[in-house]
């Protein structure tokens, strides 16, 4: 299959990896940056499978319904070491989820990659869901993880290098980020720390969806990070 193009991207065409300056500010910024790059799978046999991803979720160390809040230990000790690398944990005995840490070396900080939209490599990707396809794919953090063959195996791995990769690309024409509350959680539940692409059929199904506020109209998000101050990311970085 020919290797996804985003018109978008900009540049010679040439991939490039996540820089620094995008993961280091914090989740927050992060969260929003992360949306509309790839997330980028290798295969043992020279093909690969990738998607591009529109649904995540900050977390850190101040935040009670963060892996990190009660400090480090051995299941969650990825986040607290460079951004950049994965954080997968198993959840539910039967689910993998991944995240991309974030932030300063040694605070505990990290964004879950919630929701991509395929775009290469498909056929791959529908085998290990059992045949499914459309949106339901990789319309979720476990689904996501199932199509792209990611368990605790890549646990710390650097997302800079194979067989899992996170691929700078840009923000579609007229796509616009959007923040509602996290999904699934019983802690923090009104802090506005999901970024969402709107209107990508991807996003996970969630009646918070229709309540998005777009980030460019939002007051402010209410981020648990270091500083505890009220925190927006407008500029997408991608």
């Amino acid at each position: 299959m020919a290797q996804y193009n985003d018109k978008n991207g900009g540049g010679n065409g040439a991939e490039q990896g996540i820089p620094m300056d995008l993961l280091i500010h914090g989740a927050d910024e992060a969260a929003a940056g992360l949306l509309g790059c790839l997330l980028v799978r290798d295969w043992p046999d020279g093909t690969r499978s990738a998607v591009r991803i529109v649904e995540t979720e900050a977390y850190d160390q101040n935040d009670p319904a963060s892996h990190t809040y009660h400090g480090r230990s051995e299941r969650n000790r990825a986040m607290f070491g460079p951004a950049g690398h994965a954080y997968v944990y198993f959840t539910y005995g039967m689910h993998y989820c991944v995240n991309v840490t974030a932030g300063a070396d040694g605070f505990g900080c990290g964004v879950l990659i919630r929701a991509g939209e395929p775009v290469e490599g498909v056929e791959h990707m529908c085998a290990l869901r059992g045949g499914r396809t459309g949106v339901e794919l990789t319309n979720g953090p476990a689904k996501l993880c199932q199509a792209l063959a990611i368990d605790t195996s890549l646990y710390g791995h650097d997302l800079n290098n194979p067989p899992l990769r996170l691929v700078r690309a840009s923000l579609r024409e007229g796509e616009r980020i959007a923040c509602t509350p996290r999904i699934g959680i019983s802690k923090a539940t009104d802090r506005d720390r999901r970024l969402i692409i709107m209107g990508n059929p991807y996003v996970s199904k969630s009646p918070l969806n229709a309540k998005a506020v777009p980030l460019d109209a939002a007051e402010g998000m209410q981020g648990a990070n270091s500083s505890g101050r009220r925190n927006i990311f407008v500029d997408s970085w991608c």
